[in-house]
């Protein structure tokens, strides 16, 4: 019986004394590209959601698609636009915090500034302010030095939506 006692006190210090279990490494997803520890996964997801730049092509796509809502005078489209836009530069914004003081005007003043331009449904006024709206985009990229990326109207429709 002391012997048996002296192996449990033995097991048992053993089994305290090691490292938690490791995790095993599995994969997820569509033919298991997305492998390795739960760490290893959301280090990938998180490189696959990009920084900024990504961020830049969504909002450049809407910001178009904004400039054509408004020619349209399809004011809800318009509105989906400047919601979008917003919501793509908070999620980049959590993803690269470091941008956030550069675009601080943009998030508090600007954003607002089209939101409200867009519930007046006034075209005139819009397009002034759409040109107050394109310099606030490239006084955000100079003030992150990418002064080289000038934001202009668009003259060409990619997109098939049309009011």
């Amino acid at each position: 019986m002391k012997n048996l006692l002296a192996l449990f006190m033995l097991s048992f210090t053993i089994m305290a004394c090691q490292s938690p279990n490791e995790e095993k490494s599995t994969t997820v997803g569509l033919d298991g590209w997305l492998e390795g520890t739960t760490e290893e996964k959301f280090e990938e997801v998180a490189h696959q959601l990009g920084g900024f730049s990504r961020t830049m092509v969504e909002v450049g796509y809407r910001y178009s698609e904004l400039y054509w809502a408004a020619m349209d005078e399809n004011w809800g489209y318009a509105d989906h636009q400047v919601e979008h836009i917003i919501e793509a530069m908070e999620d980049g914004l959590k993803r690269r915090p470091s941008r956030a003081e550069s675009a601080e005007e943009f998030m508090k003043e600007t954003l607002p500034y089209m939101e409200s331009l867009v519930e007046k449904e006034d075209k005139e006024e819009f397009l002034k302010g759409f040109q107050i709206f394109t310099s606030a985009c490239n006084a955000c990229h100079a003030k992150e030095g990418e002064s080289a990326i000038m934001i202009q109207l668009p003259l060409n429709r990619t997109s098939p939506v049309r009011f």
